[in-house]
């Protein structure tokens, strides 16, 4: 499998003090499918971020799209970021926007024409279980709705590359698991999925997902090898 993602001796330092992060090395695989997880404050977030360009690393190398990111002239990241989508553990919602504007906003910066936005922003509204609260503004939204409006927003224009931190912290165990099997679609048409989880319950649940354990700032499975059987639940398969 082809790397849509390549990491190399990678290190990250806030300020003066010791390493967040410390000699990643690892390759994300054109249409692959990841957890990241170990405990909290890991550096979990802090790897996600480096992934969606928001933190440029000390030291080391990050290829994304076949391209060296850490040296990536500030006027380019624009269209890079466009090719991925995020999921992030605050939402990020814009609240001045009802939860349909906020879901077609990828479209509308991608320049997609009002008239061919409507059906896929309606079904996505429908997917998540919102179908009803299109015209809802955030403030007006649980924190398990407001979840999903984010989580549709990330996916709708089918990015190439989706991080999700904790997408499912904040939904029941029915609506966990439909936006799993989301997920897992999206991956079945080619976009490389990274999903950042405490939930160790989660990582049963899409067979072909490779596990990405993260303690003390280092990788604790390098190899990202680790895989868990099926559930037998009906859950999504490979």
């Amino acid at each position: 499998m082809a790397g849509i993602v390549q990491f190399e001796d990678v290190g990250l330092r806030y300020g003066h003090g010791e390493e967040t992060l410390s000699d990643l090395s690892f390759t994300l695989g054109i249409g692959g499918f990841y957890f990241l997880t170990g405990p909290s404050g890991a550096g979990k977030t802090s790897l996600l971020r480096m992934l969606y360009l928001a933190q440029r690393p000390t030291r080391g190398s990050i290829r994304l799209f076949g391209e060296d990111v850490v040296r990536l002239q500030r006027g380019r990241l624009p269209g890079f970021r466009r090719r991925i989508g995020v999921v992030f553990q605050d939402f990020r919602l814009i609240p001045h926007l009802s939860a349909y504007d906020n879901i077609a906003l990828p479209l509308r910066i991608a320049g997609v024409d009002e008239r061919d936005l409507v059906t896929p922003v309606r079904e996505m509204l429908t997917w998540v279980g919102l179908g009803e609260r299109a015209d809802a503004r955030p403030a007006t939204l649980s924190g398990g709705e407001q979840q999903r409006v984010a989580i549709a927003r990330a996916v709708i224009g089918r990015p190439e590359v989706l991080l999700a931190d904790e997408p499912t912290g904040n939904v029941d165990p029915e609506m966990a698991a439909r936006l799993l099997h989301l997920f897992d679609a999206l991956n079945t048409l080619g976009t490389t999925i990274v999903v950042a989880t405490h939930d160790i319950h989660l990582l049963s649940r899409v067979a072909k997902a490779e596990v990405m354990r993260i303690e003390d700032g280092r990788l604790a499975d390098p190899t990202g090898a680790l895989r868990f059987p099926p559930l037998r639940d009906g859950g999504p398969r490979s």
